[in-house]
Parts: structure tokens; sequence; C-alpha cells
């Protein structure tokens, strides 16, 4: 089976979470998790980094660090990962949610306008897959209106918005270290902000509420949310290859479309937009009306040739768990759904080898040929 995303992991990934282990290093404590906060935060030009358990507890915790009044709307695209929606949910917030552009799979700024009430308080910014939003109209948008932004960068890190790094835009941002991300620590993740406030409360938040003065003594629920060393030192060395890695994907990118840009009505993700070159954090292909079948059969068919896919995310108004407690019911976002039941993205990880992208597109053709 040829997997949808294999890491690319090298000997010196290997050494260094090794030596942490000789060290004696294992435990959230310790320098190297500070020196991968300090290096991370650094990169992106932001004063504080907090490393993480995850990205979804990245997105828990800023949310929760802003200190939003009660029952706030908080913007978010209906086409995003469910931790977006539950970060809102959790922390006792509205979700509004938008839909995404057709031809980046971002959000598209225009819609966020109609969605603002009274209420209204953040965005939650999520770069899709390869592409970064056009920020200057979300900012404009921010500061017009007053409004907070959390920016979700999990899936671009690496990526740049007219030369300036996606995550240094919002007031709090936050990624992922899971295995299939440019920098991967397994599991992982990051919370950076400029303002001390904000990164003193994630920092109580995800160690269970301690204080300083008085151990074991809590004002507030909180949760532990640590990141351990050895994850910070796979990390460490990850992110010291992140340049090699970025290489790997755009090559990736590049091969897939020389492959496949000659497939009838099958949308393949642009290489670039006038602010930015695709990273390929994923390849997504979305079928187009002449293809009798779905994402989903397609995927079925290609994994009995050995090759594994993913679908799109599936929008948040269709989730059932949300359905269930009476949200989003009378909405409709066609471009989101159309998304979700015709994409699909290919086996792209940075350590996905030439002959492996070779087989994957000999299949996907025999099988799109089949079904025009």
């Amino acid at each position: 089976m040829i997997p949808v995303s294999r890491p690319l992991l090298t000997p010196k990934d290997i050494r260094s979470v090794v030596k942490c282990l000789r060290a004696g290093w294992i435990s959230s404590e310790g320098p190297v998790v500070r020196r991968f906060e300090t290096e991370f935060s650094r990169y992106h030009g932001m004063k504080y980094g907090a490393a993480v358990a995850n990205g979804t507890a990245a997105l828990e915790l800023a949310v929760r660090s802003l200190k939003l009044p009660p029952r706030s709307e908080i913007i978010v695209p209906t086409f995003t990962i469910i931790s977006c929606v539950l970060a809102i949910l959790r922390a006792g917030h509205t979700p509004v949610l938008v839909d995404c552009d057709s031809k980046t799979w971002n959000v598209n700024p225009e819609k966020i306008q109609h969605k603002l009430t009274p209420r209204t308080r953040a965005i939650i910014c999520v770069h899709i897959y390869g592409l970064p939003l056009e920020m200057d109209s979300i900012m404009r948008i921010a500061k017009r209106n007053r409004l907070l932004v959390i920016e979700d960068n999990a899936e671009l890190i690496g990526q740049t918005y007219k030369g300036r790094r996606v995550g240094s835009f919002g007031d709090v941002s936050c990624f992922s270290f899971y295995a299939n991300k440019h920098v991967t620590c397994g599991e992982g993740g990051m919370v950076l902000t400029n303002r001390k406030a904000v990164y003193e409360k994630v920092c109580s938040l995800r160690n269970l509420g301690f204080i300083k003065k008085k151990r074991f003594y809590h004002f507030e629920e909180a949760w532990n949310f640590r990141l351990t060393s050895l994850q910070a030192a796979l990390g460490l060395s990850q992110f010291k290859n992140l340049k090699n890695h970025l290489a790997n994907k755009r090559k990736i990118g590049a091969f897939y479309t020389r492959a496949l840009r000659d497939l009838p009505d099958l949308v393949l993700p642009p290489a670039a937009t006038r602010y930015a070159r695709n990273i390929y954090w994923v390849y997504g292909i979305v079928l187009g009306k002449s293809y009798r079948l779905t994402a989903r059969r397609l995927a079925f068919l290609l994994r009995e040739k050995g090759v594994e896919t993913r679908p799109f995310f599936w929008p948040m108004h269709l989730q059932p768990v949300f359905r269930a407690r009476g949200l989003f019911l009378k909405e409709k976002h066609p471009i989101s759904e159309r998304l979700a039941r015709r994409g699909l993205y290919l086996p792209c990880g940075a350590g996905t080898k030439t002959v492996e992208l070779k087989r994957v597109v000999k299949h996907l053709k025999i099988i799109l040929k089949k079904h025009l």
C-alpha cells in the first residue's frame, strides 16, 4: 500500500531523540521544549511560543486565552477540520460558518462581511491545504470591525503571504505537528503570540492551571496539554530540515500537475496565486461532473490497487454531531459541499518516492478514463 502521507525522517531526527533520552529529559521539563518554542517563534517573528500536545489543544487554548465575552460569535470556515468549531463551542461561544473560494479552497473574505453582527468578536483564519488566505482582506475586515484574529496555520508551516510568514498575522496563531505536517513530532502543536498576557494564560491552561508561587493550588479548570521533550527533540530536528521538506512537497506537486493536467474535467490545485506559491501540504483533486463516480468511490477503487487516499474535509454544517444539537440546520454552503463530495487528495508525504507517484498516476488515469 502506498501511504497517503509518509513523513521524511532522517538519521538526524533519530539521533536528536536518542540524545534527549540519554540526557534523561523525557517529560515536558527541560531545555529542549524551551529551545523548540524559542526557535519556532523567532522564525515566525513572534515574541512568545508555547508548545502543546497537539493542534486541537492549540486551538482550544487560543480561544480561551483571548477572554472573549460569553457567547461571542466567531467567524470560521465550514470547510475545515472539526477542531476549529469544537474549540469555539467548548469555550461557550457561537461558531458562524462561511463558505470557501472555489479556486483556493480557503474561506472567501467577501463572504465574511455578510456574517458580521454586533456579537462578532473574532475570526479563525484557517489556511487550507497549500495556499494561504488572502490576508490583506482579512486583516482589513478585522481592523475595521475591531475583531481579534486567531490564525490556524496547522497545514502551512513554512508558507508565506507576500513574503511574510503565515502564522505571524494573528493575535494568536496555532500550529500542528501531527505526522503528516511539514514539521512533525508525531503529535504536537504550538501557540504563538506577541501578547504577554495571552502567552501566560496559554502556559497556565496547558499545565492544569498551576501557578508559580503556590504549586497544586488552582484558581480555574485547565488541561494537561503539555508537549514532551522527546517530541520537542524530534520537532527541532524536523524544523531544521523544513526547507528540504518544502522543496520535496513542491516537487511532488509539480510531478502530479504535469502528469494529470491533460485529464479532462479534473480540477487540480493552482501552483500559485498572486500572493503565494503552493507548498502542497496535500495534493487535492476535484472531480468534475463528467465523471460518473464520487470521490468516495474513487478512493475505494484506488485502494483496491494499493493506493491510499484521504477525502476532503466534510463541511461543519453537515456534521451529524452538530446537527444533532440543532446547529447549522438551515445552512447551505455549495462550494464546500461540492468539494467534500467530489474531492480527495493523493499520496503526497515528503518521503513519498517517485516510483510510488508514478504508480498512483497510472492507476488514477486508468480508473478515471473508465468512468468518463
